[in-house]
């Protein structure tokens, strides 16, 4: 069995979990923006019969793309060394394995959520969500005296 986080300690991440994703979507977008300007160009040099090329702009353009690509899978990467799973880049969701009942469930956490609120068991779809409860408080927070 991999990591797994406490409730607690998956919220204590968010803030740089929240920065590595928001830079890894902002690559991924920048990357699928290049590409999409080279398949623009791409498409005109065929309509075209053969347009004058600028070729060193054309390398920068695919070095670029690849920069951003790179930078995009190396920040997933990191995520995924401390732990965590990125469930959808495009949509910045995380999931962090926890234990719940004997059994590993996942926290689900989305970008631009101030806590996470969501989770799922492991075979579940990802859309097949449930609200987090106080099975999820911590051992300290469920013992305390009303």
């Amino acid at each position: 069995m991999g990591k797994t986080f406490t409730l607690d300690e998956a919220t204590m991440l968010l803030p740089v979990l929240g920065a590595l994703l928001g830079r890894a979507r902002e690559a991924a977008l920048r990357a699928g923006l290049l590409e999409n300007a080279m398949q623009a160009l791409s498409q005109r040099i065929f309509l075209s019969g053969g347009l004058h090329v600028d070729v060193p702009a054309a390398a920068r353009r695919r070095a670029e793309r690849e920069k951003a690509m790179q930078e995009a899978r190396t920040t997933i990467e990191e995520i995924a060394e401390i732990g965590v799973q990125v469930a959808e880049n495009s949509e910045g969701v995380l999931e962090f394995p926890c234990l719940l009942e004997g059994r590993t469930v996942l926290l689900c956490w989305s970008l631009g959520d101030e806590e996470i609120q969501w989770w799922r068991e492991e075979g579940d779809e990802p859309d097949v969500r449930k609200p987090v409860d106080g099975r999820f408080a911590s051992r300290r927070e469920r013992e305390r005296p009303n």
